[in-house]
């Protein structure tokens, strides 16, 4: 529930979310009596209020009772049929999803109505500059951050995507149904409408039957882009320019970004064999396709927009020179040979610019702040076996780009209408995208010449189009800003139909000068016709469309979101093994870290590849080395950072940097040019108990490395980045020691840093969920260490986040809001220290008897692992194919193997959420007996780390439900075994005890009102929910062949995790 939201202390109207939740309760009920029939809504509404009694019995502390009522329906669950149990999974899965789109849609409501919104720009200006920031300092720190949001393809969205536009669509409908002037027939016309949506869900298979591959993983990151981010970046700027302007008296500079996206999407190769290299080359040539096809759009609208002719001597020479070239260009065409085959092909070098506008494009006619996006609901892509449909409805070409996932597989670029790879005999084909069937006995290079002449010879317009388009004036007083535009939206159309030859992987001539390739070319004519308007007098113009696409232009560049790579430690070291080995130099991994070391520095400071281009090596380590060329070739203009996970030694940096050395140096010496961009930023990511200890003594041993030191000053301009692992070190010693350890390191990497004069940036790797480091994004960065966010920041946001985050444009804004204010609050207002040392040497205490108890209880006990296996669905989450990755790292059964994700997954579906709390009671416990009860009150009221960490786990044992978790251990866990889950609810309830001791609350959450009600409106679905889920799970147990049983049981857990607002 609040784990979705950023603001667990903001209320929401729920009087308004009670009535929306009542309407859209209503109307599924009279779509399942029409679906299922009234015998069977009987059952459901039984089962329902006696849900409902059993949670009034509870509140109002008749436990006895209650207990009475959930055992009689657990009794009339187990006696359905299994025709009946599927049903009602799948009718109280889509209640718990409804409630949970009419929460947010009452949260994007507040954010809306308040005229003085917390943690918003105006707002946290506004408490700078009262508390003594200066303007100056103000608006240089804001112009100097620098936040960066990861999105990861982890595999934590349960949703099927189909499944979330229809509930993006209904949110549409709630928030159309609160507009004031609706009349009797509208609001009829609504109802039905909303009627049609949950009939159209109802209809809908909730179940992935697939597993997507890393390409549609990488496709829905781009989808959020097109449906949300690319509507709420420059509505964010503006209010952020707005405010301040307000507060310092100078707007935000045009090209200045506070914020930027990265992805891990089809980068993130740690443990996931599907992310190969080809992978990663056509995701991010796919990325950089569609940046230049939104931008189309874009310039399409400002063609109509900026109609005017007055304009500055600047502009007026572009444009003079623009029509001078076509001209000429005409001129030469005309004087061509009727020999000539210019009348069937036409060169892809042209430069004429598209004709002045004939009529206007889709969105033109809305204001600018309404976006480019005229539909009311966003796109689906088509259902397809092969190829999946990637466009946008107004646009002219669309790409369908077909799953990668093998080398074998070709990926396939179609396009329609100028673009189409079709037959010269063709050329009236308006809507036919088949490819001709190409002569057989041709030989393989004949082939790949016509494929490539068929595939140029559409770019550009042919004469007989010239004849239908209106013939433009070689005046250059004449619309000149049209012209300009003219001119970008050819080169934006050829650097399209360039990406489409190169993801067909055809040689591909293009001059430079007829494509784009950095931002900096797009952004300058764009910033020539704003200057001129400023100049002329109209500015109002200037700061419409034409400043947002600028802005665009620099948060999104020509790739929407720099691709990051990630690859485990351990296989670079394989890598270099083989290469060590080929060269007769003995084997890379039996040397101690300083022969390491001493190896790597000299192969740095050299000037030769490492690497023979003859070495044969195997299979994984190919790939490795495949990876570096294609990052070569990419260069820092397309991907971000190179990720080093499981890292522990300097060593583990410099051989990156060494792969990626010699991989430049290859590709530079094929190319006869240097590679494009600059080399690819090394982070370390540290992640286990052990590596977090050791971050600070790493960073010190890189920095004092000479070659190192000098490479970070000049190539990485004094910076270096630090990713820290919430998940791993969350599983591999609880959630409260790793919270204590993880600030700990922080602390020390900055110190590191500081030491040798670097500037540091954190890169935090944040799961969904408050046992993978999840929570409020304000409270988790104002309770960083004091002087590690220093105006920069980078943070993960992971799979069903991305979603609920940014899924919809006015959520998004809110986002990136929250983001901006508490970084600037961080930076110039720094969270407290420990107020004294005793307050540390306490947490190290604490830390240490939460993090013995959870060891000794997860990995240490022998009865753990088959206690888990049995109360858990664990076992079946592999079913549900909503990631591309496998759920283990390895193929041992242990715990240590098992990844963050299904951990904390598994027992979120139980209501035990155990990651999050398994040790904190013992460890408070253990301090207020020896008397320092005051002292954690003290640390509670007046350290922000201790307090934020305490809040977080005060949430989630709000949502934690023992006799939930007793019904899963009495009916699905061995006898032996059941003292085991008796001994862990004790543990909680003590958690429970010491948590509302330190915080002074009568009951958990009693701070949050708001909070208590969503949890209690959720209670007679959810908790059926998971009766019925330990029913399937009993007949699954003894059936296990039984694919309905199967499907019935994945229903519960799509259920339960929209109950929960929460997967892993």
């Amino acid at each position: 529930m609040a784990e979705m939201t950023d603001d667990i202390a903001e209320e929401i109207s729920l009087q308004g979310f009670e009535d929306d939740c009542r309407l859209l309760g209503n109307l599924l009920n009279d779509v399942l009596h029409r679906e299922v029939g009234p015998e069977f809504m009987e059952k459901l509404e039984k089962t329902r209020v006696l849900a409902q009694s059993a949670c009034n019995m509870r509140t109002a502390g008749i436990e006895d009772t209650a207990e009475l009522l959930e055992k009689q329906l657990a009794a009339m669950l187990s006696k359905m049929t299994l025709e009946e149990a599927l049903s009602l999974a799948r009718a109280f899965s889509h209640y718990l999803n409804l409630t949970g789109i009419a929460e947010t849609h009452h949260r994007v409501t507040k954010a809306q109505s308040s005229s003085q919104l917390s943690k918003s720009c105006d707002d946290t200006l506004n408490q700078l500059v009262q508390s003594g920031v200066s303007p100056d300092e103000l608006y240089n720190t804001v112009c100097k951050q620098e936040v960066e949001i990861v999105l990861t393809a982890h595999p934590t969205q349960i949703n099927r995507r189909t499944l979330q536009y229809k509930h993006i669509r209904i949110a549409h409908l709630l928030e159309y149904n609160d507009r004031p002037d609706l009349g009797h027939e509208d609001r009829e016309m609504l109802i039905e409408d909303l009627v049609r949506e949950l009939t159209s869900i109802w209809q809908t298979d909730e179940l992935r039957r697939h597993k997507p591959t890393p390409v549609d993983e990488a496709r829905a990151g781009l989808n959020i882009v097109e449906q949300s981010l690319w509507r709420a970046v420059p509505h964010y700027l503006r209010r952020l320019s707005i405010a301040l302007k307000k507060h310092t008296g100078k707007p935000l500079p045009l090209t200045c970004t506070p914020i930027k996206f990265g992805s891990w999407m089809g980068g993130d190769r740690d443990g996931n064999p599907n992310v190969t290299a080809k992978v990663t080359r056509d995701v991010s040539l796919l990325s950089r396709w569609m940046a230049i096809d939104l931008y189309l759009g874009e310039v399409d609208n400002l063609r109509f927009e900026l109609s005017m002719n007055q304009c500055d001597v600047k502009l007026k020479k572009l444009a003079r020179e623009i029509l001078e070239k076509d001209k000429l260009l005409e001129d030469r065409h005309e004087n061509r040979s009727p020999r000539s085959d210019w009348g069937q092909y036409k060169s892809h070098n042209s430069n004429h610019p598209p004709p002045l506008p004939s009529q206007l494009p889709p969105g033109a006619g809305l204001p600018s702040c309404a976006g480019n996006d005229v539909k009311h609901y966003p796109r689906l892509d088509l259902p397809g076996s092969e190829f999946m449909p990637f466009h946008r409805e107004d646009s002219q070409d669309s790409l369908i780009f077909k799953d990668s996932t093998h080398d074998t597989k070709k990926d396939s670029v179609k396009t329609n209408g100028d673009s189409n790879l079709d037959n010269s005999n063709n050329t009236n084909n308006s809507g036919n995208n088949a490819p001709s069937a190409l002569t057989p006995s041709f030989s393989s290079s004949q082939l790949l010449a016509q494929r490539k002449q068929f595939a140029e010879s559409q770019i550009g317009r042919t004469s007989f189009q010239k004849l239908l388009e209106p013939s433009s004036s070689h005046e250059p007083g004449i619309a000149p800003y049209r012209v300009v535009l003219g001119d970008v939206k050819e080169k934006l159309t050829k650097t399209r139909k360039r990406l489409e030859i190169l993801l067909e992987d055809l040689p591909c001539e293009y001059d430079p000068r007829d494509y784009y390739e950095t931002s900096e070319q797009l952004l300058e004519p764009l910033l020539l016709c704003y200057n001129s308007l400023q100049s002329c007098g109209s500015g109002i113009l200037a700061d419409g469309r034409l400043a947002d696409l600028i802005r665009r232009v620099a948060t999104f560049g020509m790739v929407l979101m720099k691709l990051d790579l990630r690859q485990e430690s351990a296989r670079h070291s394989e890598t270099l093994d083989a290469i060590t080995q080929y060269l007769g130099m003995g084997t890379y991994s039996d040397w101690d870290e300083d022969k390491k070391l001493d190896f790597l520095t000299r192969e740095l400071k050299g000037k030769r590849p490492l690497v023979p281009p003859t070495i044969q090596v195997a299979a994984d380590v190919k790939e490795v080395l495949d990876t570096f060329r294609v990052a070569a070739q990419l260069g820092s203009d397309s991907l971000g950072a190179y990720v080093i996970s499981m890292a522990s030694n300097a060593s583990d940096v410099l051989a990156v940097e060494l792969l990626q050395k010699d991989a430049r140096l290859a590709v530079s010496g094929e190319l006869g040019k240097p590679c494009p961009g600059g080399t690819l930023r090394v982070v370390p990511l540290f992640e286990t108990l052990k590596d977090l200890r050791e971050a600070g003594p790493v960073i010190r041993k890189l920095l004092s490395n000479d070659w190192y030191y000098e490479h970070i000053v000049k190539n990485h301009n004094g910076h270096q980045e630090v990713m820290v692992g919430y998940s791993d070190s969350g599983k591999d010693a609880g959630r409260f020691s790793a919270a204590w350890e993880l600030y700990k390191a922080q602390e020390d990497v900055v110190a590191a840093c500081n030491k040798y004069g670097i500037k540091i940036t954190l890169f935090h790797g944040r799961g969904g969920s408050i046992g993978r480091g999840g929570g409020p994004t304000h409270l988790a960065i104002q309770s960083q260490p004091p002087g590690s966010v220093m105006g920069t920041l980078r943070s993960t946001e992971q799979g069903e986040m991305v979603q609920a985050k940014f899924g919809l444009p006015q959520i998004a804004v809110r986002q990136l809001e929250i983001y901006t204010t508490a970084v600037l609050l961080a930076t110039l207002k720094p969270p407290k220290p420990p107020k004294e040392q005793k307050w540390r040497n306490l947490m190290d205490e604490i830390s240490k008897i939460s993090c013995t108890t959870y060891r000794n209880t997860v990995y240490e006990n022998p009865q753990f692992l088959a206690y888990f296996q049995e109360a858990t669905p664990q076992a079946e989450l592999g079913c549900l194919n909503i990631g591309s990755r496998p759920t283990r790292r390895k193929t041992s059964t242990g715990i240590g193997h098992l990844r963050a994700i299904p951990w904390v997954f598994a027992w979120t579906q139980t209501r035990f959420v155990l990651p999050v709390w398994l040790g904190v009671g013992s460890g408070l416990k253990g301090i207020c007996e020896k008397g320092h009860g005051q002292d954690l009150r003290a640390m509670y009221r007046e350290w922000p780390f201790f307090q934020s960490t305490v809040d977080l786990i005060e949430m989630v044992l709000g949502k934690a439900d023992i006799p939930i978790a007793k019904h899963y251990d009495e009916v699905l866990v061995s006898e032996s075994r059941q003292e085991l889950g008796a001994e862990l609810r004790r543990e909680l309830l003590t958690a429970e005890k010491f948590v509302l001791l330190i915080t002074g609350h009568e009951k958990l959450s009693g701070n949050n009102r708001s909070l208590r009600k969503l949890i209690e409106s959720r209670l007679p679905y959810l908790n059926p929910m998971n009766m019925l889920q330990v029913e399937i799970l009993k007949r699954l147990r003894r059936d296990d062949d039984n694919n309905k049983l199967r499907d019935a049981l994945l229903i519960t857990i799509n259920g339960i995790a929209a109950g929960m607002r929460n997967t892993g």
